[in-house]
C-alpha cells in the first residue's frame, strides 16, 4: 500500500455539481440525475404522510425503521394537521437533517401544507373563505394576505402549499363552493393569480425568500360535477371545458407561474383527469408550456382502479397516471412504488422517469432546499406574536362582506340609537370559519364584535335561536375532528330555542338575526363524510326563527354566514336589510360591527349568483342567448341577486363607456374609459366591471363575459375616469373549427356596477 508523502495534504474531494449553488438549476438537475439509481429516482416521485405513521422522536430514533422508509429519499411529505407549531418544526427539521446526512445523495424533501384561507394548523390566522374573499375583488389585498400566509407557512418549514383552488363553480349545491372564487373564469383566474403571487413573492415562477411554492387546484372541471356531487363526472363539451373550466387555470398560469398544479378527481368525456394525457401533457405541457410539477389529488390514482375502473390494479393505474403526466403520487406514494417493476419490464422508458424526476429536483433546487437552514421555532413564534395577521384579517373581512339589501337606508345605525341590541341565531356566538380552516388564536364572533364596540353605549343581548347541528354547533368546535355524520336537532328542540329567542327579542330595541351554515353543511365530501346539498334552503328551522323575530315588530336585519349562496326568498322580500358575511375569517365579528355602525362602508360584490331555488341551478350570468329565455311555470328565471351585485351606504352614477377608436384590427388594442361619480354623502369603494358580447359569431357566445374590473375609492362628489384595455387576449374565443382567435364582427362593450346594470358601446372588429 502506498504511503502518503509526509507534509503533503490530500486534496479534498471535489464538490458535486449538484451541490454547487452558483451553477444554473438545469446543470444541477442533470448532474444529480446522472448519479441516481432507479430506486432513488422512484423515491422522488413518491410521497409519505407525517401523521400515518407518526414520524416522531421515537420513530426517528429507530435507525432500522428510518432506513427502511427513507434510505432512498422521498419526494414530498404531507402534513400532520393536528401537530402544534413546535412539533411540526421539530419533526420537519429532524427528518430533513436525517435525509441530508443518512441518504447516499442527501436529497431533501418538500414539505407540503394546506393553506386555502390561512395555514391549516393550530394557532394560525384564518382569513375569508375564497367565495367570500372573491367578493372583495381586491387583488392587491389578496396578494398582501397571502404574502403573510406564505411567511407564516415558511416559518414552520412549509415549502409548497396545496392552494389556491381556481375551479369555476356553477352549482352551489357542491360542498366545496366556498373554496372557489365563484362562477366566472376570468375572476377566478385573476384572483387565483394574485394568491399565487402572494405565496411565491413573484409573478415569474420564482419563489422568493420566506415564501412558498403554490399549487393550483384542481385541474379541471371539478366545480361542474354532475348533480354537484363531489368527484362526480363533469359532462361538458370540449369548448365549454376550454372556455370555462380550463380558462381560469390558463390565466393563473400565464399571470403568475405557480410551481405546481393538482389534477382533479373528476372525469370529462369519460376520461378521468389523472388518466388524461391530452389534458396534462398536450395542453398543460405542450400548449401552455407549464414547466412545474403535476401532483395527484389524494388517492386519485387509486381511484383509477378502485372507482373509475379504467385500470385493473395499482400497477396498471400507476402506468396510466404516469403516462398521462402525473409527476408525483399523493398522499402515500403506494401506486408509484410499481414504477420499479414497470421500468424493469421495459413498459416505462427510463427517460420518461428521468423527465418526471427532473421536475421534482428542479423544484427542490429552485426552493433552495439544498442550502436551506432548518426552520426556526423562535422565528415562527415571533411572527405569531406580532399579530401582523389581525389587521389583514379585519380588512379582508370588511371588504368581503356584501350588503344585499338596505331598504330606506335602514343601515348603518348609530351607537347611541338603540339601548339594547340583540344578536340572535346559531351564527351569533360562534364564528364559523368554513372548510379547510385552521384554529386561530382569536376568533371573533358577531356577539364578540358587538360587545367590543359597545363602550358602554348599548347593552348586548343574545339568544341561540336554533341549533344547526347538535354535534358541531358549539363555541369550542374543532375542525380537526372531521365530524362525519351530522346530527340534526329535533323540531321540538329548535321550537323551544325559537321561543326563548322571541323573549329576548322583545326586550331589545334592535335585532341582528345571524343565520346560515356551519362547516358540516358545506365541506368537501368523501366516503361517509357528506358535504354536498340537494337544496339550498336554510336548514334547521332557521327561516321559522327569522319569521318569529320579524313578527315581534322590532327593527331587525339578517346577517348570513355561509359557504355557498342560499335560497332566501322570504327574507329578501320581508327583511329590510341583509348583510352577506360568508365565512369571513377570524375578524368577522369586528368587521360586521364596523359596517353596522357605519365606520366602514360596505363594498363587496357577489362573485357568484344567488339562485331563488335549487330548481334554477345552474344559473349564472354568462349564459348563452337561448338559456333563461322563458320563465318557469312557478318561478322567475332570473337570479335573486346577480353576479357582481352589492350595495353601498353611498350612491354612484355611471356615464356611458367610450372607446378610443370605433374600429379595431384583430391584433390591435382599444382603450375603454368610463366616468364614475360618487353621488352620495359618504366615501366608498366602487367595483367597476367591464363585460363584452360578440353580437354575431360562428358559434353561440355568452350574453356577456367579464373581461376586466377595477376597485376604486371615491370621495363624496368625486368623479374618476377608469380605463380598461381590450386586446386580442380578451376578444379571442374558440370558433366553430375549434381554432382560438378573434373573429371579425361587432362587439358590445358594457360597463357598470354589476352584471345586470350596464351601459353599452359598440366596437367594430375588422
Amino acid at each position: 500500500m502506498a504511503q502518503p508523502i509526509a507534509g503533503k495534504k490530500e486534496k479534498p474531494a471535489p464538490v458535486p455539481a449538484y451541490k454547487n449553488a452558483s451553477l444554473p438549476t438545469a446543470k444541477r438537475v442533470a448532474d444529480l440525475l446522472s448519479r441516481m439509481t432507479l430506486e432513488e429516482k422512484i423515491a422522488q416521485v413518491r410521497s409519505m404522510h407525517f401523521g400515518r405513521p407518526i414520524i416522531d422522536d421515537a420513530m426517528q430514533a429507530n435507525a432500522f425503521k428510518m432506513d427502511s422508509m427513507f434510505r432512498y429519499g422521498i419526494g414530498m411529505m404531507n402534513p400532520d394537521f393536528k401537530a402544534t407549531a413546535e412539533n411540526t418544526i421539530h419533526r420537519r427539521n429532524a427528518l430533513q437533517q436525517w435525509l441530508r446526512k443518512n441518504t447516499r445523495l442527501g436529497i431533501p424533501v418538500i414539505f407540503l401544507d394546506e393553506a386555502h384561507h390561512g395555514l391549516l394548523a393550530p394557532g394560525a390566522d384564518a382569513f375569508p373563505h375564497s367565495i367570500g374573499f372573491a367578493c372583495s375583488w381586491d387583488t392587491a389585498l389578496i396578494e398582501r394576505v397571502y404574502d403573510y400566509v406564505s411567511r407564516e407557512c415558511r416559518s414552520k418549514g412549509t415549502d409548497v402549499v396545496l392552494a389556491p383552488i381556481v375551479d369555476v363553480c356553477r352549482d352551489p349545491r357542491w360542498g366545496r363552493t366556498g373554496e372557489t372564487f365563484g362562477e366566472d373564469p376570468y375572476l377566478c383566474g385573476v384572483l387565483g393569480s394574485a394568491v399565487v403571487r402572494g405565496f411565491q413573492g413573484s409573478s415569474n415562477g420564482k419563489v422568493t425568500q420566506d415564501h412558498v411554492g403554490a399549487c393550483l387546484k384542481t385541474f379541471t372541471g371539478h366545480g361542474g360535477s354532475e348533480g354537484a356531487n363531489n368527484q362526480g363526472p363533469t359532462n361538458v363539451s370540449i369548448r365549454d371545458l376550454r372556455e370555462i373550466h380550463m380558462e381560469s387555470f390558463r390565466l393563473a398560469i400565464n399571470r403568475s407561474r405557480p410551481t405546481s398544479i393538482m389534477a382533479s378527481y373528476c372525469e370529462v368525456d369519460d376520461i378521468p383527469s389523472h388518466a388524461n394525457k391530452w389534458l396534462l401533457t398536450d395542453v398543460l405541457r405542450k400548449e401552455w408550456k407549464f414547466n412545474g410539477v403535476v401532483v395527484s389529488d389524494w388517492f386519485a390514482i387509486d381511484q383509477l382502479w378502485q372507482k373509475h375502473l379504467i385500470a385493473a390494479d395499482t400497477k396498471s393505474a400507476a402506468l396510466i397516471a404516469f403516462n398521462a403526466g402525473v409527476t408525483i403520487d399523493l398522499p402515500y406514494g403506494k401506486n408509484y412504488a410499481a414504477l420499479d417493476s414497470l421500468v424493469k419490464e421495459k413498459k416505462l422508458p427510463m427517460k420518461e422517469l428521468d423527465s418526471a424526476v427532473a421536475y421534482i429536483l428542479r423544484l427542490k433546487f429552485d426552493l433552495g432546499l439544498f442550502e436551506q437552514d432548518t426552520a426556526s421555532l423562535e422565528k415562527a413564534q415571533q411572527l405569531m406574536a406580532s399579530n401582523e395577521g389581525t389587521p389583514l384579517a379585519l380588512e379582508a373581512a370588511e371588504k368581503s362582506m356584501v350588503l344585499l339589501k338596505n331598504d330606506n337606508n335602514f343601515l348603518p345605525i348609530k351607537k347611541d340609537q338603540y339601548k339594547k341590541i340583540a344578536v340572535i341565531g346559531p351564527c351569533a356566538a360562534v364564528n364559523y370559519l368554513g372548510d379547510y380552516s385552521g384554529i386561530p388564536r382569536n376568533n371573533v364572533s358577531l356577539l364578540d364584535g358587538l360587545k367590543n364596540k359597545a363602550n358602554g353605549q348599548y347593552e348586548v343581548l343574545y339568544a341561540q335561536g336554533v341549533k344547526l347541528t347538535t354535534n358541531g354547533d358549539t363555541i369550542s368546535h374543532n375542525n380537526y375532528q372531521y365530524i362525519d355524520t351530522a346530527h340534526w336537532p329535533s323540531a321540538e328542540e329548535n321550537k323551544k330555542l325559537i321561543n326563548e329567542a322571541v323573549s329576548v327579542a322583545k326586550q331589545a330595541d334592535f335585532i341582528i338575526i345571524a343565520i346560515g351554515e356551519n362547516e358540516q353543511m358545506g365541506r368537501e365530501a368523501w366516503a361517509n363524510h357528506p358535504g354536498d346539498q340537494t337544496d339550498l334552503n336554510l336548514q334547521s328551522q332557521q327561516e321559522d326563527l327569522v319569521k318569529a323575530i320579524m313578527a315581534t315588530g322590532k327593527p331587525a336585519m339578517v346577517y348570513l354566514a355561509h359557504g355557498r349562496p342560499l335560497s332566501i326568498n322570504w327574507i329578501a322580500e320581508n327583511v329590510p336589510a341583509i348583510v352577506d358575511g360568508w365565512f369571513t375569517g377570524e375578524e368577522a365579528g369586528n368587521a360586521f360591527a364596523n359596517i353596522l355602525f357605519g365606520d366602514v362602508n360596505p363594498s363587496g360584490k357577489l362573485a357568484i349568483s344567488y339562485p331563488r331555488s335549487a330548481g334554477q341551478v345552474p344559473i349564472y350570468y354568462n349564459h348563452k342567448p337561448s338559456a333563461q329565455f322563458f320563465p318557469y311555470l312557478m318561478e322567475q328565471n332570473t337570479p335573486l341577486y346577480p353576479f357582481g351585485y352589492g350595495r353601498s351606504y353611498t350612491t354612484y352614477s355611471y356615464a356611458a363607456p367610450q372607446v378610443s377608436t370605433p374600429t379595431l384590427k384583430k391584433n390591435g388594442a382599444v382603450t375603454v374609459t368610463v366616468n364614475i361619480t360618487n353621488t352620495g354623502s359618504r366615501k366608498g369603494d366602487e367595483i367597476v366591471q367591464l363585460y363584452i358580447h360578440q353580437k354575431v359569431a360562428s358559434v353561440t357566445r355568452p350574453v356577456k363575459e367579464l373581461k376586466d374590473f377595477a376597485r376604486i375609492p371615491l370621495e363624496p362628489g368625486e368623479t374618476k375616469t377608469v380605463s380598461f384595455t381590450l386586446d386580442r387576449s380578451k376578444l379571442s374565443y374558440w370558433n366553430k373549427d375549434m381554432k382560438y382567435g378573434v373573429e371579425p364582427g361587432i362587439v358590445e362593450i358594457m360597463t357598470g356596477a354589476n352584471s345586470n346594470e350596464v351601459q353599452k358601446v359598440e366596437l367594430v372588429v375588422e
